[in-house]
Order: C-alpha cells, then structure tokens, then sequence
C-alpha cells in the first residue's frame, strides 16, 4: 500500500496521507514522496488545483518519531526539509483537509495552504518545545502574523493540543464542518479553484504572498539551523527517550 497516494482527475491533483495504522505518521520517505507530489503539480500544466488529505480518521500525527531518530535531517537535502521548501515554494494552490489529529508539521504544514477545512472534532497541537526542538516550516513567523504574538506564543511555547474552533480563531483554519463533510466541503472549494483562471489564480497567490516571502525564507532558514542542532541536544534526547519509554522526561536537571 502507498503510503502517499497521488491521484489526478478533472485539473485537480489529490494527495493523501496513507498510513491509517500510525495516525499518518510522516518518514523520511513519506516527506520524499511529498515532496515529489507538489514539485510534479507545479510542473503540470493540466493541474490547476492541490487537495492534502489524511485516512482513516487522521491528517497525521506529525513525524514517525523512531524513523525521524533513525534518519535525522542533516541539511536541506534531507526529504522532511526538501518538502518544507516545495511546501514553501508550490505555486498552485493548495487546500487541505483536516481529519482527527494534525500534530507537529500536522499543524505547521496548514500555514502554508490556502484554504483549510477542519472537522469539528479535529485536534491541533504544536509541541515542539516539549521535545526539545523549535518550531518548523516558518511557523515563528506565520502563526505572530496570523495570531499575534501572545496567541503564538501561546500555542509554541506551551505546545498543548487545541481545537478546530480555537485553530479557526487564530486563523490556521479557514471553516470548521461535520467530520463527514469536510473531505467533501474541501474537494468542492479546491475544484472552484481549478474552474477558474489559472495564470490568475497562480499570480493572486503570488502577490498574497509577495510581501512576506522573503521573511518567510530568512525564518525557515533559521529554523532549519537551529533545528538540527536541537536533535542532538540533550533535551532533545532526554524528551525522545522518554516518549519511546512511555515516561514523563525530566528536564530538571538542564539550565
């Protein structure tokens, strides 16, 4: 079974999250195939339109924390970075749809789509610090923008899951519906998006993104660096052996 499936049909392309057994949870080679999938949309002259999804219930639970500790990302090249950058640089527009849990990169992957639909009962969390790394995908600068600061740090800082109503307040969530709609609901706005006209389409995205692109870069380019240096830190491995040892990590001893 693919664990990311790649349909295209009627200027739409759908990407969905394959791993119903682990919550979609993303490996290095899950990231590749990401990757892949939105460079080879933009490429398409027949796709005028992107749809990220989950299965079974789940967007996805955020990175497969044994493959990640097995492949750690080194630098740019490695495939959970590579599809930070195409993720960053897709020209198409994206739309997603939220089912279940959407933790980590779950969340921060929704900063960069264009419009996101969330069930009602969906579930958001950002914990980066509680394993002691930092934020991703630019999120340090996307969710002050979208947010304020306060909310940001809010949700950063203390890293707790919150819902699909608190997610569309702070603006990562465009509407929030019925778990059995959102799929559809989201299908229907991505398909009005490839009814219209591309060049358009392609250029209104552009603009709207003109201003803050290049914070956009700098931030993720910082994150990135101090990213990895995070993933050999000693919080960072005292916070990864206690999720795999199913304990409470102690941080008392870190200054």
């Amino acid at each position: 079974m693919n664990e990311i499936f790649v349909e295209k049909a009627q200027r739409l392309q759908r990407i969905q999250l394959n791993r119903p057994a682990k919550k979609n949870a993303l490996t290095a080679g899950m990231y590749r195939a990401l990757a892949d999938a939105l460079r080879e949309a933009d490429r398409d002259s027949e796709v005028r339109a992107v749809l990220v999804h989950g299965v079974a219930g789940a967007f996805t639970a955020g990175n497969d924390l044994q493959d990640f500790l097995a492949n750690p990302p080194r630098d740019d090249s490695s495939p959970a970075f590579a599809f930070l950058h195409a993720l960053m640089q897709v020209e198409k527009p994206l739309v997603a749809a939220v089912n279940g849990v959407a933790i980590g990169i779950g969340t921060t992957l929704l900063l960069h789509c264009d419009l996101v639909y969330a069930a009602e009962d969906a579930t958001f969390a950002m914990p980066f610090v509680n394993l002691g790394l930092c934020p991703e995908a630019a999120s340090s600068f996307l969710l002050p923008a979208l947010a304020g600061y306060q909310r940001a740090a809010e949700l950063l800082l203390l890293g707790e899951p919150f819902d699909a109503a608190k997610a569309r307040e702070v603006g990562i969530v465009t509407e929030v519906v019925p778990p059995d709609l959102v799929l559809a609901t989201a299908e229907q706005a991505a398909r009005k998006l490839a009814e219209k006209p591309p060049a358009s389409v392609r250029l209104t995205k552009r603009l709207l993104k003109a201003q803050t692109r290049g914070m956009m870069e700098a931030a993720l380019a910082q994150e990135l660096g101090e990213f990895r240096e995070r993933l050999v830190s000693p919080e960072a491995r005292e916070a990864f052996a206690a999720f795999l040892e199913k304990r409470t990590p102690d941080f008392s001893k870190f200054s």
